[in-house]
């Protein structure tokens, strides 16, 4: 992973408005490295692409980098980025402000009790704490963002269910160790897994991060995605030329 941050150099300079994020991310780049990969998978693979006007949550949304990179790509709906700790809340708050971006709203607030449009999101994507159990951070911070302290995987699956729409769609990136769990607790909350892709470093590489998306009160059908390849930054959908 610290490869992957160190190769992006040039990647990121093409990111008007997440490049702000980037010069923030060197003091919290432990908390929020994976959070930069699923912000660049989300925005450039197909699988999560959704309409400029639709309805988005970004859940766990930290500083905003999933937030943004959907900005960044065009998406202009109205995009509700959901997040318990308020120093990261607040980066993301003082960057729209600062950009005049009025579709992105911060809300520091607990997905397990967070109602606010409910019913009516087109799309959600979460990057959730991967870890139940093991030792953790002593900052407080790194610990809520890496360990299932104040969200845990049925928190996020229920609050996805609650947002959504009929048909809506919730996008997750998970650790592989936990693919069952995670698609069981989805199909639990009315959640149908849809599709799924591995995320790789390189095609003979074993998986080391996994994205799914399902949709609310959808009949059974799954589709496997071509593996995501990592490369220099950039995400590599498919066959590598």
């Amino acid at each position: 992973m610290e490869n992957f941050m160190e190769k992006q150099t040039e990647y990121e300079q093409e990111i008007d408005l997440v490049s702000l994020f980037f010069a923030v991310l060197h003091k919290y780049r432990q908390i929020f490295a994976a959070a930069v990969a699923c912000a660049v998978l989300f925005g450039a693979v197909g699988m999560f692409k959704h309409v400029r006007s639709q309805k988005a949550a970004d859940l766990c949304s930290g500083c905003g980098i999933v937030s943004l990179e959907w900005h960044d790509r065009g998406h202009r709906g109205p995009c509700a980025a959901v997040e318990l700790q308020p120093e990261a809340s607040a980066l993301l708050q003082e960057a729209v402000a600062a950009q005049g971006i009025g579709h992105i709203t911060p809300y520091l607030a607990d997905l397990r009790t967070f109602r606010e449009g409910e019913g009516q999101f087109d799309v959600c994507a979460c990057n959730p704490p991967y870890f139940t159990a093991g030792p953790q951070s002593t900052d407080a911070g790194r610990a809520v963002a890496r360990h299932e302290t104040d969200c845990t995987l049925e928190d996020v699956c229920a609050c996805g269910f609650r947002l959504l729409k009929d048909g809506g769609k919730l996008s997750l990136c998970h650790r592989p160790e936990r693919l069952a769990e995670v698609l069981a607790v989805l199909r639990a909350h009315r959640l149908e897994p849809k599709r799924l892709a591995f995320v790789k470093n390189k095609p003979d590489a074993a998986p080391w991060l996994f994205l799914v998306e399902a949709q609310k009160n959808r009949r059974t059908g799954l589709r496997i995605e071509p593996d995501v390849l990592i490369t220099a930054g950039a995400a590599m959908y498919g066959e590598v030329k």
